[in-house]
C-alpha cells in the first residue's frame, strides 16, 4: 500500500510520500514513489506514483527517456497543463504495452500520479493522474490531493488546510496527515520522502529523507499523538447520557 499527499498554497507546493512496497507479508521493500525533475530557472516537476510498482517504475522511465530522444517532453512543454496531457499519454503508451497481457492474467492495470510543479510564466499546479491517463487538477477550493490510502490523513487536512496556510505550515500538515497513515495502517511505513518547492524560485527548495532516527519527526509524532489525547479530554461528556 501507499500513502502520498500534496498540498498547493500561494507560497509553493509541499509533496510528500511513504516509501513501502508489499507483495504479501513477507514481501516488504523499500522504494522512492518520488520522481523530481528541474531546469533551473525554467521549471520544476515533482511526480509522486501509487499502484504497481512495475507500472510505476515503466512510467517514469519512458518519460525519461522522452526527454532525451522525443520532440514533445516534460521539458518541451509550455505549461502544466500539457505536462499533465504528457503523463496521461504515457501511462496510456505502457497501458498499450502491458494492459492486456495483466488483464488476461486476472491482474489490475494499477497506477495513479500526482504531478505538482511550475513552469515560468504561471503559477505552480498541481494534477491527479488516473491510470486512464486522464487527470483533475487541484484548485484554490481543493488545495491538497492524495494517492493510496488517505482516509486516515484526509480528516487533519480537511479541518486544517486551505490555499493561504503558510508554506511551513503545509510541510507540518503533510507530516502529520502521513503520522496519522502510518499509525493506521501498518502497509504505509517509513521512510518517507519530502519535496518542498516555493513559488516563481524556479528550483527545489527542499527534497529529504526521514526515518525513524528523525528528531522533529519523532516529536512531531509525539506532541500530536498528546495534543490528540488532551483535546478529547477536555470536551466534556455527553449530559443526556448518565454511567
Amino acid at each position: 500500500m501507499t500513502y502520498c499527499v500534496g498540498l498547493l498554497v500561494r507560497e509553493g507546493l509541499v509533496m510528500v510520500s511513504d516509501t513501502r512496497t508489499n507483495a504479501g507479508v513477507d514481501q516488504i521493500s523499500t522504494y522512492s514513489k518520488i520522481s523530481v525533475w528541474e531546469r533551473p530557472g525554467d521549471r520544476v516537476f515533482c511526480l509522486m506514483s501509487a499502484g504497481n510498482l512495475a507500472i510505476s517504475q515503466e512510467v517514469v522511465s519512458l518519460i525519461q527517456e522522452d526527454m532525451a530522444t522525443a520532440e514533445h517532453n516534460l521539458m518541451t512543454v509550455p505549461n502544466m497543463f500539457r505536462a499533465a496531457q504528457t503523463v496521461g499519454k504515457t501511462v496510456r503508451a505502457v497501458y498499450s504495452i502491458a494492459g492486456r497481457e495483466l488483464e488476461a492474467q486476472s491482474a489490475d492495470f494499477s497506477i495513479s500520479l500526482l504531478l505538482g510543479g511550475q513552469i515560468k510564466g504561471e503559477p505552480p499546479r498541481m494534477f491527479l493522474i488516473y491510470a486512464a491517463g486522464n487527470f483533475i487538477e487541484s484548485s484554490v477550493e481543493t488545495p491538497f490531493l492524495q494517492l493510496g490510502e488517505h482516509k486516515y490523513g484526509k480528516p487533519i487536512l480537511d479541518r486544517a488546510m486551505t490555499f493561504e496556510t503558510r508554506l511551513r505550515s503545509a510541510l507540518k500538515l503533510a507530516l502529520i496527515s502521513m503520522d496519522s497513515t502510518l499509525r493506521s495502517n501498518l502497509s504505509v511505513g517509513l521512510p518517507i520522502d519530502v519535496f518542498v518547492y516555493r513559488t516563481d524560485e524556479l528550483e527545489v527548495a527542499l527534497r529529504k529523507r526521514i526515518d525513524e532516527r528523525e528528531s522533529y519527526f519523532a516529536g512531531l509524532r509525539e506532541q500530536w499523538s498528546t495534543a490528540l489525547r488532551e483535546a478529547y479530554r477536555g470536551i466534556k461528556d455527553p449530559d443526556w447520557f448518565q454511567g
